[in-house]
């Protein structure tokens, strides 16, 4: 059968440049960078699609190679890239994979990064700091990121440090599905909603108002020369007799999360549950969460978590679906806010 010419249109006097006519579909593929394989063929899976057959080496020198063995060229190529531990190896990693995608002339390219690395270096806190998330920022668009989707950023202002889309997606509905199926009708009588510092308040908020719930604030101190330490000085809010739900966006050693459990339970908390989007658990974490103040804690996978990392209590839920669902709506020039009513 011989095959159909691309017919030239010569219609100037339209104003119409003279040119080959195609057509040509557009092409959605999904590659996996190294830190969190299973939540990206999970992501391909719910696609309906596979993943996109990918070369990763590393010399003995140390240095980073990687290789699509299949073309992508014009395609809507989302890379799919977690930053847990070794954050720094991942991100040089991410950016040789969006350099290598540019030069293989792929049409549209995403980087899909569930936990945004440095995204708690977000301002200068003393005199002579990064500002780390934006040089983040700046290096993925210089690699050749067109685009960037991420979950719960540690501060919304992120998404004006890339020069570009930036997809703001919220795991509050998978949480919120898994404590509406799981909180028995007298733990809703006596729930509430708590937020463990006042920069989460407003988060926390919208977690009292979907479950309504009333709201509690723990007021925390930091020492500025001193990491992840943490003074609790008071709780705002009654949660004598209550089963609290404590929100936040990530769990990184746990001694915020701990402090505040430890509180509540002194204030005469009948239960204390945790509820975060990144679990980190970076050392002393796991033996922390694991601590008689805490009764459950529930985090998504958006980043990978080892045997070592898991412990009785913990309930781990699939961020996948969402992620799936947003990279259609883009794909599709669909809505992504409309997956968060309008919030996104």
């Amino acid at each position: 059968m011989a095959r159909k010419k691309n017919t030239v249109d010569l219609d100037v006097s339209r104003g119409i440049a003279p040119g080959l006519v195609a057509k040509t579909k557009k092409r959605l593929v999904v590659a996996s960078g190294g830190s969190h394989p299973a939540l990206s063929a999970d992501v391909a899976t719910q696609l309906g699609t596979e993943l996109v057959p990918t070369e990763h080496r590393t010399f003995a020198s140390g240095e980073i190679l990687t290789r699509f063995e299949v073309s992508i060229r014009g395609c809507d190529f989302f890379l799919v890239q977690s930053f847990g531990p070794p954050v720094n190896e991942w991100l040089m990693e991410t950016l040789i994979m969006l350099d290598a995608a540019k030069r293989a002339s792929a049409k549209r390219i995403t980087v899909v990064a569930p936990y945004y690395p440095y995204s708690r270096q977000d301002k200068k806190g003393r005199g002579r700091e990064p500002i780390s998330a934006r040089l983040v920022a700046d290096l993925f668009k210089t690699a050749g990121a067109d685009r960037v989707m991420s979950v719960d950023l540690h501060a919304a202002q992120i998404q004006g440090f890339f020069d570009g889309p930036v997809d703001h997606l919220f795991a509050k509905p998978v949480l919120l599905e898994h404590f509406e199926r799981t909180l028995s009708p007298e733990d809703r009588e006596k729930l509430t909603v708590v937020s463990p510092d006042t920069g989460r308040v407003r988060v926390a908020d919208t977690w009292s108002d979907s479950l309504g719930a009333p709201l509690a604030i723990i007021h925390k101190r930091r020492d500025p020369n001193v990491a992840n330490q943490v003074t609790v000085n008071e709780i705002v809010g009654d949660v004598r007799g209550r089963v609290c739900l404590l929100v936040d966006d990530m769990i990184d050693t746990g001694g915020t999360i701990v402090k505040a459990a430890q509180a509540l339970k002194n204030n005469g908390a009948e239960r204390v549950i945790v509820a975060a989007t990144h679990a980190v658990f970076s050392h002393p974490a796991v033996e922390r969460l694991q601590d008689a103040a805490i009764d459950e804690v529930v985090v998504t996978d958006t980043i990978p978590l080892g045997d070592d990392k898991r412990f009785p209590g913990l309930t781990i839920l699939p961020i996948a679906p969402l992620l799936a669902r947003a990279i259609k709506e883009v794909f599709e020039d669909g809505s992504v806010t409309s997956m968060f009513d309008g919030a996104a």
